[in-house]
């Protein structure tokens, strides 16, 4: 390869990285699994020290983590919370070795665990918890003071404490806490959460601690950051030290050979499901703190640590039957079962098969062995078929929904496969959760346990019936009482003046989420105009395309829909208009899309300025945009703009705009 070919290459790595870096720490919602951003970043890493010349500052080799969030205080951090350095094999880590004993004659090194988590520090005065934040950048974090103190296991106090203690921790959601909230949203039809991590990170970066709290998240603290009043000489007598002040720590050891090191990080592997959170590797340390000082830091890592990767585990399994699960849109999942295998710590014996094309492309059959693999995810995927059973037949879809027994339908251009009767009992309980959720009809206390009881009971088997319920009969079902029932009937009582557009979003209609149900109920105003409506119409909508028009148009088409609304009606839901707000300003007309760290406002500030003034914002880039608002880290938003000819503008700029007009 050439310095060109590699120039070239480069500038794709460190688009793609930075993209995938904004997804990972900032949004919480990486579209990739670690192994596959291991390697892309480890063929940079490679690309740069074969061209120096091509490495820069900004490359995403030489940063930490994320950039620092919009949401919270920015808290510069005292002692920088610096990333490690990845090796992937035991030659890596024998290198890593070879470079320590080149400063230091005979080190000792201390293995512990890599919790797959959200990296945290947290300060204590006089032994008091003061103040929590996030890694950040590495350099300064979010102020998330609030949201720490709702996990139970962090210190609030400690004994004997000195005047200052800065500690660092990794805060994880526990295998089984993730996998009851993934089953609850999973209920509500809502998107679940990828894996523990970034369950872990979107529930410690709530605006809102209620919501943190509810999540039960937990944490593992690691390291001493600084201390006033107390010292160590090594790593073990730190961690031993925030063991007996009541610290949770993970279990962790020392050796003074690296072939003990390696048995240890393979044992580790082994016998990692024996942890209650996720880890992705091994840690080693340096065990003496004045010789980590000898050997100080890169830009971005510590030389005196390295961390080790395990690679996605991969098992054959012999596939015993196929399941068919139906949700709240009537989309229709098939679930492989599987013979129960150890797999990355867990026993899986349960992996999703997607669609009837994805079984189709493996050639999938019952009895047939197949090789299933979890990249940093809880749920498993299945790769492919590594032999077939003798007279194993490829797997097909029902004809009829194993639920109500309807014809199962699949749309032009859609891999799902559906039952479109909206009364099927499958579909049921998750169109009530979705229906009383707090962005739709908002019936407060109504959740999904509650729901299922009335269920049970047959107090509800529609929408209407929640506004059918007497007070006396839920005081009848357990774990309620009178008061209970009483204010459970006062929320439904409310519920009923809810606007149109909860309503329109709270039916479930297919493609039609909340920002789309405001879209339409803007133009339309009323459930009436909506009955009348073409197809036509509802495609004029700007944000609309045929597929939303032609779901919106069926629904009212639907002879249970005008049964349903004439109901709700008749049992006092106003389906309050509309109320449409007449535009004014310089950006009429105008779309923006937002992107970056901006100087002075939040993304959301600016959002609310640009709307205050006529305009509206997108969150992807297109031909329709007229302005994409830049900050600092804009991603590959900014290189779509930059290719399409968009004008891209400042924090300044846009204030410019405001007060002089559009030019």
């Amino acid at each position: 390869m050439n310095t060109e070919e590699a120039r070239i290459k480069v500038a794709q790595l460190t688009e793609e990285l930075n993209y995938h870096n904004d997804r990972y720490y900032n949004h919480d919602d990486p579209v990739i699994s670690d192994f596959e951003y291991d390697a892309m970043m480890r063929d940079l890493e490679n690309l740069e020290a074969e061209f120096p010349e091509l490495l820069l500052p900004t490359s995403p080799t030489q940063r930490v983590g994320g950039s620092r969030g919009e949401k919270f205080s920015p808290v510069v951090h005292s002692v920088p919370m610096e990333s490690l350095h990845d090796s992937f094999s035991a030659d890596e880590i024998r290198d890593f070795d070879r470079k320590v004993r080149e400063v230091i004659d005979h080190p000792v090194y201390v293995v512990e665990p890599k919790i797959d988590g959200l990296s945290v520090s947290c300060e204590y005065r006089n032994g008091v918890f003061v103040r929590g934040s996030t890694r950040g950048d590495g350099v300064t974090g979010e102020d998330v003071t609030e949201n720490l103190m709702t996990i139970k296991k962090l210190p609030k106090r400690i004994d004997n404490a000195p005047a200052f203690l800065e500690v660092r921790g990794e805060v994880y959601m526990s295998v089984a806490t993730f996998e009851r909230i993934v089953a609850e949203q999973e209920n509500n039809g809502e998107k679940p959460f990828k894996n523990p991590r970034n369950a872990a990170a979107g529930s410690l970066r709530q605006k809102d601690s209620k919501i943190t709290a509810k999540r039960a998240l937990d944490i593992y603290v690691f390291n001493v950051q600084a201390a006033e009043g107390v010292e160590f000489t090594t790593h073990v007598e730190s961690l031993n030290y925030l063991t007996e002040a009541g610290f949770p720590t993970a279990f962790y050891h020392s050796f003074d050979n690296i072939d003990d090191v390696l048995t240890e990080i393979d044992r580790i592997n082994e016998t990692r499901g024996e942890l209650p959170c996720e880890i992705d590797g091994a840690v080693v340390k340096l065990n003496n703190l004045s010789e980590r000082e000898l050997l100080g830091s890169t830009a971005k890592f510590p030389r005196w640590a390295e961390a080790y990767k395990y690679p996605p585990e991969e098992k054959e399994t012999e596939l015993l039957d196929i399941e068919i699960n139906v949700g709240r849109t009537g989309a229709i999942t098939p679930v492989g079962i599987f013979k129960p295998v150890l797999l990355a710590g867990t026993t899986v014996s349960r992996a999703t098969l997607h669609n009837g094309d994805f079984i189709r492309e493996l050639g999938v059959g019952i009895g047939d062995t197949v090789k299933i693999r979890k990249a940093g995810e809880i749920i498993p995927e299945v790769l492919c078929v590594v032999s077939h059973k003798d007279g194993s037949v490829v797997y097909n879809l029902p004809e009829r929904c194993p639920s109500c027994g309807s014809k199962l339908v699949r749309e032009e251009g859609e891999a799902a496969t559906r039952c479109t009767n909206t009364e099927c009992p499958a579909q049921l309980l998750r169109h009530l959760i979705h229906f009383v959720s707090r962005d739709a009809m908002d019936i407060d206390g109504l959740g999904p346990s509650l729901l299922e009881a009335l269920l049970n009971e047959g107090l509800i088997r529609t929408f209407t019936d929640l506004y059918k319920l007497k007070a006396e009969d839920v005081a009848k079902l357990e774990r309620m009482g009178d008061k209970s029932a009483d204010n459970l009937i006062r929320a439904v009582d409310k519920s009923k003046t809810a606007v149109i557009n909860r309503l329109i979003y709270a039916l479930g209609i297919r493609h039609i989420g909340e920002k789309a149900a405001k879209l339409l109920c803007e133009h339309f105003l009323s459930v009436d105009a909506l009955f009348g409506a073409s197809v036509e119409e509802i495609a004029s909508i700007e944000g609309y395309g045929a597929v939303m028009a032609q779901s919106v148009y069926d629904y009212f088409r639907l002879e249970g829909t005008a049964h349903l609304i004439h109901e709700l009606k008749a049992l006092g839901v106003e389906m309050k208009p509309f109320e449409r707000k007449e535009k004014t300003g310089c950006f009429i007309g105008k779309t923006f899309v937002l992107t970056g760290t901006l100087p002075t406002m939040s993304r959301k500030e600016a959002s609310l300025l640009i709307e205050q003034n006529g305009g509206k914002t997108s969150s992807s880039v297109s031909k329709k945009t007229d302005y994409v608002l830049a900050g600092e880290d804009p991603g590959s938003k900014l290189t779509k703009a930059q290719s399409l000819g968009i004008r891209v503008i400042s924090e300044a700029e846009l204030l410019e705009l405001i007060e002089t007009g559009i030019e």
